[in-house]
């Protein structure tokens, strides 16, 4: 039969599993990133753009929106593993200038569009991304923010799946394609959930489908104080 372990080297294996646990908690996992054209909605017609460019992650897509005169839709090419890290247009939407060219007509209704390409470092290899533009579109009354998109910015390109992979042509090939670290479990697909801009069903922000590491690191301390706690016990009991 094995003696028993004396008390202090049963706290010091409590703290030292606590602190396995901890180590644990505190790596997160790696979401797998994708380049994809993101899809966001302005302020409402007539409202003024706020200092942060007024856009807000669209919840429709573009061939089901059907926004009314004097709306800005924007769109950004951008590398993220979802809606939460997606990068913004860095232009703002402001409808005012967008179509200060463009007056009103009966029967029809004027779009603005802030079409960004992103940045040189989310481009895929050997592109080059054409610099942040704006179109107004004019538009039957019915008209959707796709059709705004094929008046203004084509040619578009769309895969099977109509999702959308190319605004003004760019970028020339590929559709969602991965890009950064490997995946984390749980981590959507753009190419397959359509939280890129063919759906425009933006999320809340991306689940590990695991414990939290808040969730992990609390039941660790909760192992290291119980542990210390009996041993105090049982040292005035002693």
């Amino acid at each position: 039969m094995r003696p028993p372990r004396p008390r202090h080297a049963r706290l010091l294996g409590a703290l030292v599993l606590a602190g396995a646990v901890t180590g644990l908690g505190a790596a997160p996992a790696q979401a797998q990133e994708y380049r994809y054209w993101s899809f966001w909605d302005g302020p409402a017609a007539g409202a003024s753009p706020a200092k942060d460019g007024g856009w807000s992650y669209a919840t429709e897509g573009p061939a089901t929106t059907r926004p009314r005169d004097g709306a800005v839709a924007g769109f950004r090419f951008t590398v993220s593993a979802g809606s939460a890290a997606a990068g913004k247009p860095r232009r703002a939407a402001d409808f005012a200038a967008i179509c200060a060219n463009t007056p009103a007509e009966g029967g029809t209704k004027r779009v603005g569009l802030v079409l960004d390409f992103g940045t040189k470092a989310e481009a895929p290899g050997g592109e080059m991304p054409p610099a942040v533009r704006t179109e107004c579109a004019r538009l039957p009354e019915d008209g959707t923010v796709g059709d705004a998109l094929a008046a203004v910015a084509g040619p578009l390109r769309y895969d099977s799946n109509a999702l959308l992979c190319a605004i003004a042509g760019y970028p020339k090939s590929g559709c969602a394609d991965k890009a950064g670290p490997g995946p984390g479990p749980g981590t959507p697909d753009p190419g397959a959930s359509g939280d890129a801009s063919a759906s425009g069903e933006g999320t809340d922000g991306d689940d590990s489908g695991g414990p939290s590491a808040g969730l992990i690191g609390g039941i660790a301390a909760v192992v290291v104080l119980g542990a210390a706690a009996g041993w105090q016990a049982r040292r005035r009991r002693g």
